[in-house]
């Protein structure tokens, strides 16, 4: 698979949305609380994973086992979807708990766990980061 702006653009999201997720998750842990802080990064850690889960679905791999270009990653779409649906829905009842957690196990299946599956040999990223920038494989 060729590397295109859209997958550029795709990735570039997904590592942002890396990067800033456990500064989202630490804000609200421990004594030292910092709402403000927690709510702008958020809100924007939502909006990156977003779009990272959505441009995901115009990026198909016909090299792959897939059905009309989608490989079996691309399930999580609709678990991210849905989990930011039950995440605001709970905040919005005020289940704090189950809102941390939804968001907890989000940010290890649709940015750590989809991470690591993105560097399986055959793909995109497996070839980008391991061949060219780490010389390996």
């Amino acid at each position: 698979m060729q590397l295109t702006p859209l997958i550029v653009f795709h990735a570039g999201t997904a590592l942002a949305a890396l990067a800033i997720g456990p500064v989202v998750l630490w804000s609200r842990m421990g004594r030292l609380r910092r709402p403000r802080l927690h709510r702008l990064l958020g809100y924007t850690w939502v909006a990156l994973i977003l779009v990272a889960a959505l441009s995901s679905l115009f990026i198909r791999d016909f090299r792959l086992p897939n059905v009309a270009g989608y490989t079996p990653i691309h399930l999580l779409v609709p678990v991210t979807l849905g989990s930011l649906c039950v995440a605001f829905a709970a905040l919005a009842r005020g289940h704090v708990v189950l809102h941390r957690r939804t968001m907890q196990l989000l940010y290890l299946s649709a940015c750590v766990v989809t991470g690591a599956l993105t560097l399986l040999p055959g793909r995109a990223m497996h070839d980008l980061v391991l061949r060219q920038w780490l010389g390996l494989v």
